[in-house]
């Protein structure tokens, strides 16, 4: 199993990442923390394979606690999930080792994508050896590549998907569209149509709800 540590300092968004990281086979979370200062803390104490690691924590910068792995001996991997689309940011992850980089507001299909390629680059580098040529270099690295990202339709925005996602995924015995659009801020309408979406993606289930009278609800549950 690879071994991942969450580090998210909003309590919501840092339970879904965990959700969602436990739902992608061959992959376990070893902790959940919400500071740069815990992160490195848990790193120092328990193995971890890979850290998901938040750039904008509210005692610190995600490169900053990069840079303090590095100095400390540390070769964790590193997987950014932020919201930060500076360019200098960017190349300054790239130069710490950020293996990968998934912007917010992401899907679960968006980052069992990038855990589905870290784990596929980790069983090609594991153990000592060389490689061939150039070409296995050049394939080792590819397979942490993402093709460009599926554009939503139209009328649709990410910043709506990722919150009714967030919701949906908090509620294991699911919710009406009414209850997410209650909780994610949105009409009922919206939430429906983003509720709709997941669904026929694969990444939520529908099925009806029977109470004790009248038409069974249609419910939605976390894929």
């Amino acid at each position: 199993m690879i071994r991942v540590l969450v580090v998210e300092d909003d309590p919501v968004a840092a339970e879904a990442h965990r959700s969602y990281v436990e739902r992608v086979a061959g992959f376990a979370v070893s902790g959940v923390v919400h500071s740069g200062a815990d992160a490195l803390r848990f790193c120092e104490r328990t193995a971890v394979d890979v850290v998901l690691l938040d750039f904008y924590l509210p005692d610190t910068h995600g490169l900053t606690v990069c840079r303090a792995l590095r100095a400390g001996g540390s070769d964790v991997d590193v997987i950014a999930v932020t919201s930060a689309r500076d360019l200098a940011v960017i190349r300054s992850a790239v130069s710490v080792g950020v293996v990968q980089y998934l912007l917010k507001p992401f899907t679960f299909a968006s980052l069992r994508d990038k855990l589905d390629r870290y784990a596929r680059f980790r069983e090609q580098a594991v153990g000592p050896g060389e490689v061939s040529g150039q070409a296995d270099v050049d394939g080792m690295l590819a397979t942490l590549r993402t093709p460009g990202r599926r554009s939503l339709p139209k009328g649709m925005s990410g910043e709506t998907l990722q919150a009714v996602t967030e919701v949906l995924t908090a509620a294991p015995d699911g919710l009406s569209a009414a209850a997410a659009a209650d909780l994610a801020g949105v009409s009922r309408v919206t939430a429906r149509r983003y509720l709709e979406y997941l669904a026929d993606n694969g990444l939520a289930h529908r099925r009806p709800h029977y109470g004790q009278v009248g038409r069974p609800e249609l419910r939605f549950y976390p894929g």
